[in-house]
């Protein structure tokens, strides 16, 4: 089994998420008392989300290439940054490391093949929906990406951070969510990347029939693959 190391707490909300399904993972696959081998790197999120607001995204960068040469150090052979939007900055942090990076975007675009999707709507922090960082990333694999209005952007933004990264779930928050989803359907979308970590904190698949595509639970789907490569 190979070591993990998880680049966490942005926010520490769905880090934990994240702890819990390679673990229920690992498990679901070796069984009896088998649980995954983790090295978890949290960082002060505070500091991140002023600086992301800030545009630093250079200063961000050099904090999580110290802490991704950090899990390194301590024995880690696979890295997974817990966040859709920080991922801005995977590419200095691949180019700091020996050990690979399973990059969330390339993780999610690999099951959107698999079912068939060409178009897809996404839902995140406004750094992920409005920049190519990410939709790139899907838009290379062949698939159309579609993205909220402007108002409805700035909904799902701002519930993210004040409400989701907070640990706060607001049922009002929850039915705009279901309503932009559906609008992303309306539009053609034949699914929903819930795209920020922490959506799925807000919403879930029996919550609508629109397929919605869990960003957090990919990632952790594939690193439990990876991890057990050759078992």
């Amino acid at each position: 089994m190979k070591t993990i190391g998880l680049l966490g707490g942005m926010s520490w909300e769905s880090t934990q998420t994240y702890y819990q399904l390679i673990n229920q993972g690992v498990n679901a696959r070796l069984g009896g008392l088998h649980s995954a081998k983790l090295i978890l790197y949290s960082v002060d999120f505070a500091e991140i989300e002023t600086l992301q607001h800030q545009g630093d995204w250079g200063k961000t960068a050099e904090i999580l290439c110290d802490a991704a040469l950090s899990l390194q150090r301590a024995g880690a052979e696979l890295l997974l940054i817990c966040t859709n939007t920080m991922h801005k900055v995977a590419p200095a942090i691949e180019n700091a490391l020996d050990i690979p990076l399973l990059h969330i975007a390339d993780a999610t675009a690999g099951v959107l093949k698999q079912d068939g999707i060409t178009r897809i709507g996404l839902l995140g922090t406004r750094f992920t929906m409005d920049q190519d960082f990410y939709r790139k990333r899907l838009e290379q694999a062949g698939i159309e990406v579609v993205t909220p209005d402007e108002s409805q952007k700035a909904v799902v933004h701002r519930v993210i951070y004040e409400e989701l990264c907070r640990g706060k779930v607001n049922p009002a928050s929850k039915e705009a969510y279901l309503d932009i989803v559906a609008s992303l359907a309306g539009r053609g979308a034949q699914g929903v990347i819930l795209g920020c970590t922490e959506i799925g904190l807000l919403i879930g698949q029996t919550d609508t029939s629109v397929a919605l595509y869990d960003t957090t639970k990919i990632h952790a789907a594939i690193a439990v693959d990876r991890t057990l490569e050759g078992l």
